[in-house]
């Protein structure tokens, strides 16, 4: 299949969501000399590894190229020309039917079912994010580990996180070297080396401090870009997420519905508050385990417990990323259905499946304390 959404595929580095689309077109075009991307390569098939992979809502008329029914598909999407995005893309979904003999059709690519990349392909496929610090351990459970240059956060997001993470940053400049007249100057340099992953020399005296050897040292500035990101995302979500919540309570569709259809979705409004609620608090409460810990490092000059946190943090990236994809997931599909200012236009049934797909991303990350006296009876397909 062929993708001539030219705009999209051009302006992908200027406005895509890191969470939603991983751009290996662009670490190709980049990262194409280095050493490491070179010798750990995320796909070995040289097409799949200069492809762009989004998180991608299915369409009705798209419906039809899966088996089992879904609500959102991995798309893959080849370029036409290797360097110029005009051209347009062929795609395909994975898993959509005949999965393999769509790959080798649309891209000449000739898979089966023991190769690493279907693998990776199933792994990204199975995560309902494409957060970068989230895929990094997910392929490192299933023993696969790609260069770092794969998991860099998309020009759009640093751009937006910069501002965010240099304020965050600045009270360690300011302990560091006391009485600096250029903190802010210091501080920027710093963000740019934490944000391009760059643990070099000129950080070499806050490895010292921390106490960590050069592998340790880089995995734990990584981590740190991990944090910073996820703090700014909930800082930039937040605002958004109460005005959704309003809406989800009042919106009146338009149209008849069956008494089953109207039981759902009167119950599953207060379902999905307390569970977008949940998922937020988890979250700032994940959060506050890096703030205690750099606190104890700028305020105290005791770096023991931001060194333990950087040691450990990985294991918190599956945790954070999948709940803040999931709220973002939320927020930012509601607001694109319905426009502010717009009156909203929707029948029972499409309200329903929406509902029913934000109950499923959110799912994972309520628990059954906070929902158990708000559970919607099972939605029934009405033929």
């Amino acid at each position: 299949m062929s993708d001539r959404t030219v705009r999209t595929l051009e302006h992908l580095d200027q406005s895509a969501s890191t969470a939603r689309v991983l751009n290996l077109y662009n670490v190709r075009r980049t990262k194409s000399s280095d050493p490491d991307y070179l010798a750990k390569p995320l796909f070995q098939n040289p097409a799949l590894n200069s492809c762009i992979i989004l998180k991608h809502r299915l369409r009705h008329n798209e419906l039809e190229e899966f088996t089992t029914p879904r609500q959102n598909a991995t798309k893959v999407l080849v370029p036409l020309h290797h360097s110029d995005l005009r051209m347009g893309a062929r795609y395909v979904f994975v898993g959509q039917r005949n999965f393999e003999a769509a790959l080798h059709q649309a891209f000449g690519i000739q898979i089966n079912a023991e190769s690493r990349d279907l693998k990776v392909l199933a792994i990204l496929d199975e995560s309902p994010t494409l957060d970068p610090f989230v895929l990094r351990e997910k392929l490192r459970l299933h023993g696969i580990d790609p260069a770092l240059c794969y998991f860099d956060l998309s020009a759009a997001d640093t751009r937006r996180i910069f501002a965010f993470a240099q304020t965050e940053i600045e009270p360690l400049v300011r302990m560091s070297a006391q009485g600096a007249k250029d903190a802010l100057g210091q501080a920027a340099k710093l963000t740019r080396k934490i944000l391009a992953d760059s643990a070099d020399a000129d950080l070499d005296p806050l490895r010292r401090t921390l106490q960590l050897d050069p592998q340790q040292f880089q995995e734990g500035v990584f981590c740190w870009k991990a944090f910073l990101y996820y703090k700014w995302q909930l800082a930039d979500l937040l605002p958004r997420v109460n005005p959704v919540l309003q809406e989800i309570k009042t919106v009146r569709p338009r149209g008849p519905a069956d008494p089953e259809t109207k039981l759902y979705l009167s119950n599953t409004r207060e379902v999905l508050h307390k569970a977008l609620m949940a998922a937020c608090r988890q979250v700032r409460d994940t959060l506050s385990v890096y703030d205690n810990a750099y606190h104890q490092l700028t305020a105290n000059s005791d770096p023991s417990a931001f060194r333990q946190f950087l040691l450990k943090a990985p294991e918190l990236f599956n945790e954070l990323g999948e709940r803040l994809g999931a709220v973002e997931h939320l927020v930012s599909f509601w607001r694109f259905r319905f426009p502010v200012g717009k009156p909203p236009m929707v029948t029972p049934d499409d309200l329903a499946d929406l509902f029913q797909d934000f109950e499923a991303s959110l799912g994972f990350s309520a628990p059954e304390s906070s929902i158990n006296d708000a559970q919607p009876m099972a939605r029934q397909d009405v033929g």
